[in-house]
Order: C-alpha cells, then structure tokens, then sequence
C-alpha cells in the first residue's frame, strides 16, 4: 500500500472538491480501508476524514451494510441520518437521507475500489448528484490507476 500516495492525493483532492462552504461538491467524506475478502477479525478502519468526525463503530456498522450487499432492503446510517438506497452500479452507489431537514435534501455516494470505501456526503437534489458523483469519480480514479 503506498500510504503516501493515497494521502497526498487524497489532500489534494479533499482541500478542492470538500467544505462546509457553498461552492464546493461535497460537504463531507470519509475513506475507509476495505477488504471484502479479508478475514472477518480484521477491522475495516477511517483512513481520511474531511468535513466530518465519523464515529468509528457507526463506521463498522456502515461496512458491515456494504459487506452484506443488501442495499434495496436495508439502509445505513450516518451521524444520526438514515440513508436508503436509491441507485445502484457496478462499483458505486447513490443513497438518500431519510430524516434531512434541509429542503432540497441530502446524499450520500458510495464508492468501492479494490482497497477502500469511498463515502461521500453532499447536500442538495439531482444537480448536487451529478456534481458529487464527478468529484468522487476523480478521486476513486486516481486509487484505481494504482489499483487502490
């Protein structure tokens, strides 16, 4: 694993496309080391946060949801926000927050590499979408050239 390409990348990519200030893609997202065919015992852990302070067993609950692939019949949580899926693809999916206050709603992308989950918060309705999905798939791409 080369550590510090994943994190000089990952700043570079956090510091232009993650921030609480309007203008910007996403309001918050994790990377999280990911394993789907490791053992059981090993622990899928927070290896970049930006714009949120991830609880790390909600983040255990939230791979345990990617590892069980039940994403029509099941949903997630983060930070107190439940999310169902909406959208699913070969290595991505969309999911939308149940109990937002924020009118025009909020998102959450998931994206999965060979190492690492992508989860990305944003907050608004197609266009914030389309937008958040851009920025995760520029990041997601740099991992997968090295095959992250």
């Amino acid at each position: 694993m080369d550590w510090a390409f994943v994190n000089r990348n990952w700043e570079k990519w956090a510091s232009n496309s993650v921030a609480s200030a309007a203008g910007q893609s996403l309001k918050a997202a994790l990377l999280i080391n990911y394993d789907p065919t490791g053992p059981s015992r090993l622990l899928s852990t927070i290896a970049e946060e930006q714009g949120i302070e991830a609880d790390p067993i909600e983040v255990g609950e939230f791979v345990n949801f990617v590892k069980r692939g039940n994403y029509q019949s099941e949903s997630f949580f983060i930070q107190s926000n439940q999310y169902v899926t909406t959208s699913i693809h070969e290595s991505w999916f969309c999911a939308r927050c149940l109990n937002t206050s924020k009118p025009a709603g909020e998102g959450a992308i998931v994206y999965k590499t060979p190492s690492f989950l992508i989860l990305a918060l944003y907050d608004g309705s197609i266009g914030a979408a389309s937008r958040a999905m851009a920025a995760v798939d520029r990041f997601a791409w740099q991992l997968e050239r090295r095959n992250l």
